[in-house]
């Protein structure tokens, strides 16, 4: 399976990105694609079975383009849409790229006081709803946003608000002409993760999103022609992958929502050659049709793919699993090179940096630390974000000259491959020992029956801080059959014994970040007392 992989080295892909000229903006790859593959399919939504040619894409993202201008949408304008993934969501993200306006992507999920936040931190001009979600509209506190500038998407009557299908039913007219092509020009105010601070919505350029679509075309280092997107479109993830399939007039597959659940049968119904799985996968029953896939090669983001995970993954689904490390703010900043999968597997290396990223371990004055010691990851390179809007002094915190702070702690080995230890502020500091929360959650995850983990440090008076876990378990699968005592055993037989957590809570579910991360801000904000309601493992007692 990983034989017919190019063996690209780090001067193949080199050549190749310094040799490929990129169009200024999203919307002019869209227009190439569209006159060099028309007849191509496009995209397919799989729940309402909705196929599109490159060619039909580009009329419907003028038609898109002409309905925004009829609601006011221009150059520089803010517009926030909030939505499942429907057709009309990458049609006005690509319809903004022509009108050098920029996308406010919310989560679908968000409550109301999260839409007030990420509208009033991005100064949002309009706001596009999904019908399904537009009760939300009625308890939003700020009234910065006209009705006449608030459009509902899908067939409910609009009410107070403007309707989405109308304006497209009237947007029979040309376009207004394309905004002048920049490839500096901001397509996306992109909310960050937030797991330890309020989100910051990062500047996306067009330059950026050509960059990580190419890049990510050109490191699985294979012909694809059927994406499976799934990760909801206001996540980047799916947004990326619609640019890379733009570079090759590839298909991109669509679910409605996200769900573990639907993963195997889609991607095999649907002949998909390339996916995000979530690791959660290996947590599920086994489906009949698992290995019988047509998935080249996917893509895990997790970063630390250590103790066995990797290869668990592989001998279940038959699934070549290359890890990449990035960020919003970076894209791709490492990657393992396809044809060394194989060779890397659960080695736990994120790899090495693609030619357009330049990446470093560094000290606390940024200097580069020697192989084997560990630091901060620093990355710098074209095609990064511009900075958080309307947040100088955090776009300030993150930057030492033209290096950007990832916030993560990493080392890199003697052969030049990095590899990530965890985030610099998620780590326990235990009686003079440093604990990564990520060594422990992924310890935690390996266990059947656990299917998510989260780590925290609890204030201790002895040893300044103590680690506590929180388990979510599977469905069925209660705290009587997996008490505290087998979970802290399992902990003890892998960690050394200041790892093992002192606390333990069970949990039925996690608030989670846009790319699935655990929220910790959430949990340290829950109790007063992070103790109270945990099983003490030195008591031997619940609190």
């Amino acid at each position: 399976m990983f034989d017919d992989f190019r063996r690209e080295d780090p001067q193949d892909l080199a050549a190749l990105l310094s040799a490929t000229a990129l169009p200024d903006t999203v919307y002019q790859l869209l227009v190439r694609t569209a006159a060099a593959q028309g007849g191509r399919e496009a995209w397919h939504f799989i729940d309402s079975g909705r196929s599109r040619s490159w060619r039909e894409v580009l009329a419907l993202v003028e038609r898109t383009a002409a309905a925004l201008a009829g609601l006011g949408v221009g150059e520089g304008s803010h517009v926030a849409m909030m939505a499942t993934t429907i057709e009309a969501f990458p049609l006005v993200w690509l319809a903004l790229s022509r009108l050098g306006g920029a996308l406010v992507p919310i989560n679908s999920r968000y409550t109301a006081g999260e839409v007030d936040y990420a509208l009033a931190t991005a100064d949002a001009d309009f706001f596009l709803v999904e019908d399904a979600l537009s009760p939300v509209l009625e308890t939003l506190a700020r009234p910065g946003i006209p009705d006449e500038r608030v459009a509902i998407v899908g067939r409910a009557a609009a009410g107070r608000f403007r309707s989405w299908d109308a304006l497209l039913a009237a947007a029979a007219g040309p376009a207004p002409p394309p905004a002048r092509p920049d490839p500096e020009r901001v397509l996306n105010l992109q909310f960050t993760s937030g797991t330890t601070g309020f989100s910051k919505a990062c500047l996306l350029s067009n330059r950026y999103w050509l960059t990580i679509g190419f890049t990510h075309r050109a490191i699985v280092a294979s012909e694809l022609r059927r994406l499976y997107a799934n990760l909801s479109f206001f996540y980047m993830v799916s947004q990326r992958i619609l640019v890379q399939a733009l570079f090759d007039g590839a298909c991109v597959v669509f679910p409605r929502t996200a769900a573990a659940g639907r993963f195997v049968e889609d991607v095999v119904g649907q002949r998909c050659d390339y996916a995000t799985p979530l690791l959660a996968l290996t947590k599920l029953p086994p489906h009949p049709d698992e290995r019988r896939h047509g998935v080249r090669i996917a893509m895990s983001g997790l970063g630390n793919l250590a103790g066995g995970v990797q290869s668990a993954f592989h001998r279940r689904f038959a699934m070549p699993l290359q890890n990449v490390y990035g960020l919003t703010e970076t894209g791709v900043a490492t990657y393992v090179p396809a044809y060394r999968i194989l060779e890397l597997e659960d080695s736990g290396t994120i790899g090495l940096p693609p030619p357009n990223r330049e990446v470093r371990i560094a000290g606390p004055a940024g200097e580069a630390l020697p192989p084997g010691q560990v630091g901060e990851i620093r990355v710098r390179g074209p095609g990064m974000l511009q900075g958080y809007y309307g947040m100088p002094e955090a776009t300030a915190a993150v930057f030492d000259g033209d290096w950007f702070r990832t916030g993560d702690l990493g080392w890199v080995d003697g052969a030049g491959l990095f590899h990530l230890v965890g985030r610099s502020k998620d780590m326990v500091r235990r009686g003079g020992e440093n604990v990564s929360a990520v060594e422990v959650e992924t310890v935690l995850r390996q266990l059947p029956g656990v299917v998510e983990a989260a780590v925290v440090p609890v204030p201790d008076p002895v040893t300044e801080e103590e680690v506590k876990a929180y388990v979510q378990l599977l469905p069925g699968v209660t705290p009587e059959a997996l008490p505290p005592e087998r979970i802290l055993e399992h902990c003890a037989g892998r960690l050394a014994p200041f790892k093992v957590p002192r606390y333990l809570e069970y949990r039925e579910g996690f608030p989670l970040t846009e790319s699935f991360r655990v929220q910790k801000k959430k949990l340290l904000a829950e109790k007063a007392d992070l103790r109270s309601g945990s099983y003490d493992r030195r008591l031997g007692a619940w609190l």
